[in-house]
């Protein structure tokens, strides 16, 4: 662990101390835990962190949560209602790996979620001891606990793992679905706690079954996701060999698809289709010829003839791979173009075009200089309910606004065309911006 900044290794040692402290206050107040409890519970977390699933820069998803509930319930009532579920949380650090390779720090890290515990057993002391008695309200007691913990865990952990270099956009954004898929889990530890008031150590073996189907449907969730990253990043990586320019590109409409999503509400696996087919809208040039990709002057028919055939193979190629068949039709013109009329059209579709149109216009390329951001902003406009739909255009101007981010002209990184002209026609060219040029359809406001 010696290469971790001095600043992680404060925090940690900071947290740690306030966990360790927040033990010895609550012990000294209101004495120990009942032994057996304890010994139960700190068990089960220790036996369901040995069996998470890692998803994440440095975070990993378990069954702890349904041990999080149940012993949050367990304890409820008792003088150790805050000290026991404090405990459970610390004993996540507990981990033989990290034992083993004396990762201290790491331990302390997973020990310091005692604090996420001691903030969701707090919640539940606001509730009467007869709670349980009422389905309707100990269901939205759960709920509320186990959006506590969650909140809890991330405000202890994120810190962090951002001072190990993790994105707290990325992490905010891997936390939040992930803790909508645990809350069915977290009420289902909520009601097995209520179990163990009632028949006691025998619940554990309805906490055990439970946990193991947890974890395999997270783990068999993870497997298909890396399977998927994998074959995305593959192609990706592809394009990237042969133009780098387009591999960049791609990245960038994913990633302003997903703040258009975002807008517009998407779910999280709404989003993720959205991404991938970003990431894919562009893969058919592969078939294209670099020379044609980057041509400074106006393509001739014939030229752009070849350059709209990638279209059609980024059809073809995302229609033969299952998990990206759904969005085979977004990587085509022809279903991109918004028609006000197609009242069933499928959003997505525009949504792509509006994020390549829009870093088209303030990236660089081999035949014309990328434009200021304020232009890229009118021309959407202008185009909105003709060629774009217009609540996506707005909802990419008013996120890209939000985040205080600059594109285009003067605020790009790495542009590939230093010797680029500041305006010109090319496969990508915007000529209904320029002064005297008859606009055709290979020079109007493209998204190739």
């Amino acid at each position: 662990m010696g290469s971790e900044s001095p600043a992680f290794r404060v925090y940690i040692i900071c947290m740690v101390a306030a966990t360790v402290a927040t033990a010895g206050f609550l012990a000294a107040r209101s004495g120990l835990p009942p032994l057996g409890p304890t010994v139960l519970f700190v068990s089960l977390m220790v036996y369901s962190e040995h069996r998470s699933v890692n998803f994440t820069e440095g975070v990993a998803v378990g069954a702890g949560f349904i041990v999080t509930l149940a012993a949050v319930v367990a304890f409820h009532g008792t003088s150790a209602a805050l000290l026991g579920p404090v405990l459970v949380g610390m004993s996540q650090g507990i981990y033989l790996p990290h034992i083993r390779a004396r990762s201290w720090l790491l331990i302390g890290g997973n020990a310091a979620v005692g604090l996420a515990m001691l903030g969701a057993a707090a919640t539940f002391n606001l509730f009467p001891n007869s709670i349980t008695a009422h389905a309707p309200v100990a269901l939205l007691a759960a709920i509320l606990i186990s959006l506590v913990y969650a909140a809890g865990n991330f405000i202890v952990l994120a810190p962090a793992l951002v001072m190990r270099g993790a994105s707290l956009r990325h992490l905010a954004a891997e936390f939040a679905p992930r803790t909508v898929e645990s809350v069915p889990f977290s009420v289902l530890g909520f009601f097995l706690g209520t179990l163990y008031l009632g028949i006691g150590a025998a619940a554990v073996l309805m906490l055990i079954v439970p946990m193991f189907i947890a974890r395999e449907v997270f783990a068999s969730y993870m497997r298909v996701r890396e399977s998927h990253d994998e074959t995305v990043g593959m192609l990706i990586h592809a394009l990237e060999a042969k133009d780098r320019y387009t591999s960049g590109h791609s990245e960038r409409v994913a990633d302003y698809a997903r703040y258009i999503g975002e807008e517009l509400n998407f779910m999280p696996a709404r989003l993720e289709r959205l991404r991938f087919a970003a990431l894919m809208h562009d893969i058919g040039k592969l078939v294209v010829p670099n020379h044609l990709l980057n041509k400074p002057g106006r393509l001739t028919p014939a030229e752009f003839a070849q350059v709209r055939v990638h279209e059609k193979v980024s059809v073809q190629m995302l229609s033969h791979i299952d998990f990206l068949r759904p969005i085979a039709a977004a990587s085509h013109s022809d279903n991109t173009r918004f028609d006000p009329d197609d009242t069933d059209h499928p959003i997505e579709p525009y949504i792509v075009m509006i994020a390549d149109a829009y870093d088209a216009m303030t990236s660089t390329r081999a035949y014309r200089k990328a434009l200021p951001q304020h232009v890229a902003f009118q021309e959407l406009r202008d185009k909105a309910g003709i060629q774009f739909h217009p609540a996506c255009v707005e909802a990419l101007i008013h996120a890209v606004e939000k985040r205080g981010e600059r594109h285009g002209d003067g605020y790009e990184r790495d542009a590939e065309f230093d010797d680029a002209p500041a305006a010109g026609l090319g496969s990508a060219g915007l000529g209904d911006l320029l002064e005297h040029e008859t606009v055709t359809e290979s020079t109007t406001t493209a998204t190739t």
